[in-house]
């Protein structure tokens, strides 16, 4: 075949070759390429999430303050609170234009919350203050109970036999407040007093005994005509004695008798008895309203002398039967 008649089969066959390939784009069967959309452009605020469907998250609550307490015993006192003592805590917050509001047995910031002294004082679990503003007043006591069904008139009541220190100790009752705080981490000091009256009663040698003899012979003394139980108001610190009288035995500390009296006016004319080798040979009568009182008594054969009173503070006006004034 000579050059000239290959040329149309070229031709024919680049012609074929386009058509094909022109063609395949209008085929119904073949799908179409998919493009890929356009991503859309970030939000302007960079903290909230690129997914507007997702709710935005609520803002983290500010940080709570935790309520740490310190006591101070600024009055009367025998000794500090120890490892081991529980007292019981009211927080009361104050009202929104920063009144005081009212302690009530139930419905308060806290209620009774026991705190536990190691070093520090602790909560049975954390406590925290309302917010960063608000004021609250604090009330405490001691020793703790479980169950306050009123905090204006509280019962308690010391141990009629108070020879065992555990009955000696659990006769005291302590209690504090702390008012208008505002708060804080650092610990809310709480000024604390006994309300009970602590009574010490020391014996001398008299005529017909000398300080060997009398220690060497059967003494015991007892505190006659007494209320032992009372009330307690938290929020003003006052006790008011209840029920019937009755004697006290008091806890013999070395030399020393000691006993935790509810405040009162004792009746009669014989609060104090000494009974030596069988023989009661003093009595007295007194007022107990002081919170801690010392009494030294001068122990006689023949004749009851008059016993002095010696006041940790100032305390009304005493007597002693067939005695001179005590002073």
């Amino acid at each position: 075949m000579s050059a000239y008649d290959k040329k149309p089969v070229f031709l024919i066959a680049l012609a074929l070759l386009v058509a094909c390939t022109s063609c395949g784009h209008d085929d119904p069967d073949v799908p179409p390429t998919p493009t890929e959309p356009d991503k859309p452009d970030k939000p302007d605020n960079p903290d909230k999430p690129d997914n507007p469907d997702k709710p935005d998250e609520p803002d983290k609550p500010a940080a709570q303050i935790p309520i740490n307490i310190s006591a101070t015993i600024t009055r009367a006192t025998e000794e500090a609170f120890e490892s081991g003592d529980r007292i019981g805590l009211f927080v009361v917050n104050r009202n929104a234009d920063g009144s005081a509001a009212t302690l009530k047995p139930l419905g308060n910031h806290l209620d009774n919350m026991p705190y536990t002294y190691t070093t520090t004082w602790n909560a049975e679990k954390p406590v925290y203050w309302k917010d960063a503003q608000t004021h609250a007043d604090f009330y405490m006591y001691y020793p703790y109970t479980q169950t306050v069904a009123s905090v204006s008139a509280m019962p308690f009541g010391v141990s009629a036999d108070q020879s065992s220190l555990g009955a000696y100790k659990s006769s005291d009752l302590i209690v504090g407040s702390t008012l208008d705080t505002a708060p804080s981490a650092s610990p809310v000091n709480i000024a604390a007093r006994h309300l009970m009256s602590q009574v010490e009663i020391v014996l001398k040698a008299g005529a017909g005994y000398s300080e060997s003899s009398l220690a060497d012979a059967d003494v015991s003394v007892k505190m006659n005509n007494l209320a032992t139980s009372a009330t307690v108001d938290l929020a003003s610190s006052t006790v008011s004695a209840n029920g019937s009288v009755r004697s006290l035995t008091p806890y013999k500390d070395g030399a020393v008798y000691r006993a935790f009296v509810v405040p009162q006016t004792a009746t009669g004319n014989n609060l104090i008895t000494i009974t030596v080798d069988g023989a009661d040979i003093h009595s007295c009568t007194d007022a107990l309203h002081s919170a801690c009182c010392l009494l030294r008594l001068v122990v006689r054969r023949r004749r009851r002398q008059a016993w002095r009173r010696r006041p940790h503070t100032a305390i009304g006006q005493h007597r002693a039967v067939g005695a001179d004034t005590c002073r």
